[in-house]
């Protein structure tokens, strides 16, 4: 059996001269994050929450087109919609901030009922 090489990810974030402002960079890509309003920053491009999402849902969409490339199947498109919820009155664990619940709405073109559920359900088992 051929071993899969270790893949290895590297970012950075650094504050900016506006607080609550984050430049964030991956190899010689970069964008900029802020902090919610509610914390004070200035919460008008994407929040840390929303990347960290908006990361997994990129990995679904990525993941989902490997698949079915790999088996052959004739996928035209996939869309990502993925949601969580944060309710600090019910923590999930007292010792570290989790989201109470997150949910992935998965829709895939050019596939039958059947096709799409196999390619979820490999994507699950990722």
């Amino acid at each position: 059996m051929t071993q899969t090489p270790v893949r290895r990810y590297q970012t950075n974030a650094s504050s900016t001269e506006t607080f609550g402002r984050v430049l964030v960079s991956a190899r010689d890509q970069h964008l900029i994050a802020d902090g919610p309003a509610s914390n004070g920053c200035p919460g008008e491009a994407i929040g840390p929450a929303e990347l960290f999402l908006s990361g997994v849902a990129a990995c679904g969409v990525e993941l989902i087109q490997v698949l079915a490339k790999q088996l052959e199947v004739p996928l035209r498109s996939v869309h990502a919609a993925i949601e969580a919820t944060s309710d600090p009155s019910a923590p999930v664990r007292q010792d570290v901030n989790l989201f109470n619940t997150v949910r992935i709405h998965l829709e895939l073109g050019g596939v039958t009922p059947e096709q799409g559920a196999d390619l979820v359900a490999r994507f699950k088992r990722r």
